[in-house]
């Protein structure tokens, strides 16, 4: 498997100090928050689209992930949506990134039988246009969607291979699932996974990984022993936590412990 980390955790750095901090702490990938306060984003221009094609292109590193907002499971029209998604995508084209992430964010008093078709019908919609780009629109298990379970009545109404699920393991552990049980629902649309630790489920203050109560031994384990090869990628979420240590202080021991579970899981 290979390694990434979230832009999350260092809100606001210029992208060759993010790129820096992947190559000398021994990270493959990074997973870019795209948002309009970070310096990647969908308005860039197509001049600096390329500079951060060259960027990621001289460090080494590779850009994993374009990490949107879009809630596709929410009311309202489609058509805005899906233009986001579309541009989501197009970024993600062009800067070499395989994926884009999008949330569910159904809100509570929408019927799930209604969230889960609204969603499907704006995934299937830009699907098409991903598969053009060579993209796959990954559903975070999050918010209204938080399980594998369900994640996966959205996505069996998609039906198409370029949209898939992202493995978020703090939230199928809040939603109650079992590691194994989050698994055998996601991995026909699996991406990648994102890893984080913390201290309770009443006390989400991000901590470094192997300090809380996920279990990533069981992940990664359910991981190897099926053969899944594809990407791990710490999701720090130092913007929503003022109080959280700085990622880069965490990045080396981080590393390791993935390492470490890894290694044990072969």
């Amino acid at each position: 498997m290979k390694l990434a980390f979230s832009t999350l955790g260092v809100p606001g750095l210029p992208l060759p100090d993010v790129l820096r901090l992947a190559s000398a702490h021994g990270f493959h990938g990074v997973e870019l928050r795209t948002h309009p306060e970070e310096p990647v984003n969908p308005g860039l221009s197509g001049a600096e689209r390329a500079r951060v094609v060259a960027q990621f292109e001289a460090s080494g590193v590779e850009p994993l992930s374009v990490a949107g907002y879009t809630r596709v499971a929410g009311p309202g029209p489609d058509d805005p949506v899906v233009t986001e998604l579309r541009e989501l995508v197009d970024l993600a084209g062009d800067l070499g990134a395989p994926y884009v992430r999008v949330f569910p964010g159904a809100d509570v008093d929408q019927p799930a039988e209604d969230a889960d078709i609204t969603a499907a019908r704006r995934l299937a919609t830009a699907a098409e246009h991903a598969a053009d780009a060579g993209v796959r629109i990954l559903l975070e298990t999050h918010d209204s969607h938080r399980t594998g379970a369900d994640a996966i009545r959205v996505l069996g109404l998609v039906g198409h291979r370029n949209a898939g699920a992202l493995w978020d393991v703090m939230h199928t552990w809040l939603g109650g699932e079992q590691p194994a049980e989050s698994y055998a629902a996601l991995a026909p649309y699996l991406g990648y996974v994102q890893v984080k630790d913390i201290a309770s489920a009443d006390d989400t203050l991000p901590l470094g990984l192997g300090a809380g109560v996920l279990p990533l031994t069981e992940c990664v384990d359910v991981l190897s022993r099926h053969g899944w090869d594809g990407w791990l990628c710490w999701e720090y979420e130092k913007r929503w936590y003022e109080a959280a240590r700085p990622l880069p202080d965490l990045l080396t021991p981080g590393h390791d412990h993935l390492c470490r579970l890894l290694n044990e899981s072969a």
